[in-house]
């Protein structure tokens, strides 16, 4: 073995190359750091820009497809509504014709008119449109159904049944809109939209039922047979004015002045004139459905027998014929062979003139 021995001088050398190259080692490595960040700064910009730039082409295409599918879209939408509110006009006509005939219905659908600005856009005036078709169909559907609703009250208030007098009376309306029970298969009948079709068919079942109801109230003797108010006597049992024991009075006693004017309460056909036993002059006439009305104590006859009359129509003049006190009418209302109480068909006739 051999041995080195280090001289100070030899250490404090090597320190010094030591040194040197630490520092020279140190300077590179931040050279490099440096030369690394900055290049990285510049990549990060240029990405930075580089995707602004893709960000903004590409937002600008998006508004340009947006603008494009759009104009498409509402050039579909205009001629999709317009198609669409011709059908549904066809089905509202088909509709309406039948409201034609129905007394108030011109003045309840009048204030349901389309209500457009000038300045409205073609697809804001069909959809303005296609929304008063909507309100005119609500319109309707309240009308008929309220209508058939007070007329139901009437006929109640007359003690009769609603069902059997719609029975009795026939269909009020066909067609398609009341057959086809089921919404779809209106929908296809009517080219429309289920909903729509199903509104429209709800609507006609209370116009046909309004109807119906209507005709059958018509042939019932709901109107006043005289222009007098008073009663004297009621229907039910009373105190008989001749023997003053209680008996069944089968009528309404209206007392007035000779030669009042008496009037038919519903059409139908005179099926009696003369005397009748009790009564003195007397008039019946059949309004068919079972109903009957009798007009006693009469000073003079103005029907015969077989003719045919109407609602309001002049028979008679009021007297005091028969088993009278004095002048007045004894009027009686029968259904398939017994007296009704009048007094409860004139209250649902005054029902249904407010309804009307």
């Amino acid at each position: 073995m051999r041995g080195v021995v280090l001289s100070t001088g030899r250490q404090l050398a090597g320190a010094g190359l030591i040194a040197a190259a630490a520092l020279w080692m140190g300077v590179c490595t931040a050279a490099m750091m440096v030369s690394a960040m900055s290049l990285s700064a510049n990549d990060q910009e240029v990405a930075r820009t580089t995707a602004k730039y893709e960000r903004w082409i590409a937002d600008r295409q998006a508004r340009l497809n947006s603008a494009v599918a759009q104009l498409n879209a509402t050039n579909g939408s205009i001629d999709e509504l317009a198609a669409g509110v011709e059908k549904r006009h066809a089905a509202l006509a088909l509709l309406m014709g039948d409201f034609k005939d129905v007394p108030g219905a011109a003045q309840a659908m009048e204030p349901m008119k389309p209500r457009l600005a000038v300045n409205e856009s073609p697809l804001d005036r069909v959809r303005a449109i296609r929304m008063d078709q909507d309100r005119l169909i609500d319109v309707a559907e309240t009308f008929s159904k309220s209508r058939a609703e007070r007329l139901r009250i009437a006929i109640r208030l007359a003690g009769l049944s609603p069902e059997g007098i719609s029975a009795s009376a026939g269909n009020g309306l066909g067609g398609p809109l009341i057959e086809a029970k089921d919404p779809r298969a209106l929908a296809a009948i009517l080219d429309v939209d289920e909903d729509f079709a199903l509104r429209i068919h709800h609507a006609a079942s209370d116009l046909s039922d309004m109807r119906t109801l209507g005709a059958a109230a018509q042939r019932l003797p709901l109107a006043h047979p005289t222009t007098v108010a008073a009663e004297s006597s009621s229907f039910g049992v009373r105190f008989d004015p001749f023997t003053g024991r209680p008996a069944f009075h089968a009528g309404l006693d209206f007392p007035g002045a000779f030669s009042t004017p008496i009037y038919s309460t519903a059409p139908g056909i005179v099926s009696f004139t003369g005397v009748r036993s009790g009564y003195g002059n007397t008039i019946e006439i059949d309004h068919g459905g079972g109903f009957k009305t009798r007009y006693a104590h009469l000073q003079a006859i103005g029907v015969t027998v077989g003719q045919r009359v109407g609602v309001g129509q002049r028979i008679g003049a009021m007297g005091s014929t028969g088993r009278s006190t004095g002048p007045h009418l004894h009027y009686e209302v029968w259904a398939d062979g017994r007296p009704q109480n009048p007094n409860r068909f004139l209250k649902a006739g005054d029902y249904v003139q407010q309804a009307n």
